[in-house]
């Protein structure tokens, strides 16, 4: 191995453990407990070393939401190539999203609540984002219906799950209706 590889896999590995002390920081204490000095202390890096690889608070949440994307998009398509059928599908999807955004809440604010720097919905949108908005849409387009677009149906089926998952998360809504919500959802929205 060369000197250059080398330098290369530790700079990789140093990326790497910023992002999941930061991710974990997070998640135990939220993203305001997030902070450069807190980060270097926890990975006994000095914090010019954490600006190396970041320049601030606002890349590191970048970084974690498109590692939340390539995850959720994985989980998403996991859930949905074991079900059977159009409407086994969409509901494997919508529990499939719900539970991630609960197992991962500071993982979900990154990728949907905070101000990460990356481009939504445009042609320099980051790929892991147009992956995760994809893993979606290979599953709603087909439910979309006769002469509906189904970018359009994957994002408004996509903003009530979002809603779902942010509502049931601030406890606005009941715990035990979840699974009628996802039932209802589908078959209000899909057309199966």
């Amino acid at each position: 191995m060369s000197v250059q590889e080398r330098k290369e896999r530790e700079r990789a590995g140093r990326e790497r453990l910023i992002l999941a002390t930061a991710r974990e920081l997070a998640e135990q204490h939220g993203w305001d407990a997030v902070t450069t000095r807190r980060l270097a202390e926890r990975i006994e890096y000095s914090q010019p070393v954490l600006y190396s690889h970041f320049r601030g608070k606002r890349e590191i949440i970048g970084a974690v939401a498109l590692q939340g994307a390539t995850e959720m998009a994985a989980e998403l398509r996991a859930a949905t190539s074991a079900a059977d059928g159009p409407r086994a599908r969409v509901t494997a999807l919508a529990r499939a999203y719900l539970d991630f955004a609960q197992r991962n809440p500071a993982v979900y604010d990154a990728m949907f609540q905070l101000d990460g720097g990356l481009a939504f919905a445009q042609e320099d949108t980051p790929e892991p984002l147009k992956d995760a908005f994809a893993a979606l849409l290979e599953n709603l387009g087909e439910v979309a219906g006769d002469g509906v677009h189904p970018g359009v149906f994957t994002e408004l089926f996509w903003a009530a799950l979002h809603g779902l998952a942010t509502l049931t998360r601030a406890g606005r809504l009941p715990p035990e209706y979840a699974d009628r919500r996802i039932r209802l959802l589908v078959d209000r929205l899909a057309v199966v």
